[in-house]
């Protein structure tokens, strides 16, 4: 294993897996998760993009795998791939500079 998430444990991301224990919790959240990718409101194409960028946003290595070749297998090319996960960073810093409004009150009341 080359890293610490081990690529070839996906394969166990599955009922014989990680669904084995606790399978009526597994059953309903793949009840639920895999409607959720069809086309809808928005392409199963969409639908995986933004599944990237949020995997991406949670540094989930696991769901960037699974999520990146799903958004290959439906067409999505090398730029729009990147460009979700430029999306998700962007995201990210702009979430962490507005929670500097957190700190304005400690400087406005601390100000000398």
């Amino acid at each position: 294993m080359d890293t610490y998430y081990n690529p070839a444990d996906m394969a166990k991301f599955s009922s014989d897996g990680v669904g084995s224990y606790a399978s009526g919790a597994w059953e309903g959240f793949m009840g639920y998760y895999g409607p959720v990718y069809a086309d809808g409101a928005l392409t199963s194409r969409e639908k995986h993009l933004i599944a990237l960028g949020v995997a991406a946003a949670l540094q989930c290595p696991y769901c960037i795998d699974a999520h990146g070749k799903s958004c290959m297998e439906l067409g999505c090319d090398g730029d729009q791939i990147m460009e979700t996960f430029h999306v998700a960073a962007s995201i990210r810093a702009g979430a962490t500079i507005a929670h500097g409004l957190q700190a304005l009150p400690i400087i406005e009341d601390n100000e000398l």
